[in-house]
């Protein structure tokens, strides 16, 4: 998958294993030429999030899910940052939500993106795929497609501890053009929203998915979200 094989990941047997989880051939970073992917492609999955940390470090993040169709649940993702032998960071290891909703997620050693935004995807598909009984390699292949061609790109201010600081917004919808839409039409306006910001450990901010009402006054059908601890959810 497009995004898997850019993401900078450099250990390949930990690549080779997100890229299964993804459902794509593995190629090096230093195979992939930036002037080919998009300005979103490039912030999600070529950026090194992980460089710079100094491990030990724990990077602790709370899981929200809302909405009318299923019942809600709060949750926690965390993904543990080891030092390497020479000393730098790091190695990683996800956990990814907790009992019969735990994700099981590879292990990356010498990570240098942050694989919180892979784990996020991967369990996103395997849900679009739970709710709908569709191809999850449909799924991810319209989320690739959308984020190398359509994804919008801001900037955005958000809160953190307290402070203000910058960072990047990164908006899209996969779905709304598929073909297959008639075969799962009410999650077809499904849109996600990554905020990225240097200031914040990890360089993940908050991944958001959302699918409107069937009504502009209706309840969200249903909200996923992720945020790093220290986040307040930008008001909306």
């Amino acid at each position: 998958m497009r995004f898997a094989t850019v993401f900078s990941l450099r250990s390949s047997s930990a690549c080779a294993l997100l890229c299964a989880l993804l459902g794509a051939p593995p190629a090096s970073y230093a195979e992939a030429d930036k002037r080919d992917f998009s300005a979103a492609e490039r912030l999600l999955f070529m950026t090194p999030q992980l460089q710079g940390l100094q491990a030990p470090m724990l990077l602790r993040y709370t899981f929200g899910k809302d909405g009318s169709f299923e019942e809600a649940f709060a949750d926690n993702v965390t993904v543990a940052l080891i030092a390497k032998a020479n000393g730098s960071c790091c190695d990683a290891k996800g956990a990814f939500l907790s009992g019969a909703r735990k994700l099981a997620v590879p292990d990356v050693p010498a990570a240098e993106g942050n694989p919180v935004i892979l784990y996020f995807l991967e369990h996103d598909v395997r849900e679009m795929k739970r709710l709908t009984r569709g191809s999850e390699n449909h799924f991810r292949k319209r989320i690739r497609m959308a984020i190398y061609q359509d994804a919008e790109v801001r900037d955005v201010s958000l809160r953190y501890q307290g402070r203000t600081v910058k960072g990047k917004e990164i908006a899209f919808s996969p779905f709304l053009d598929d073909p297959n839409r008639p075969k799962y039409e009410k999650f077809a306006t499904k849109n996600y929203r990554f905020t990225l910001s240097d200031a914040v450990p990890g360089g993940v901010y908050g991944i958001r998915t959302y699918i409107p009402g069937e009504s502009a006054t209706a309840q969200p059908l249903v909200v996923e979200e992720l945020l790093i601890d220290g986040a307040k959810a930008p008001a909306r």
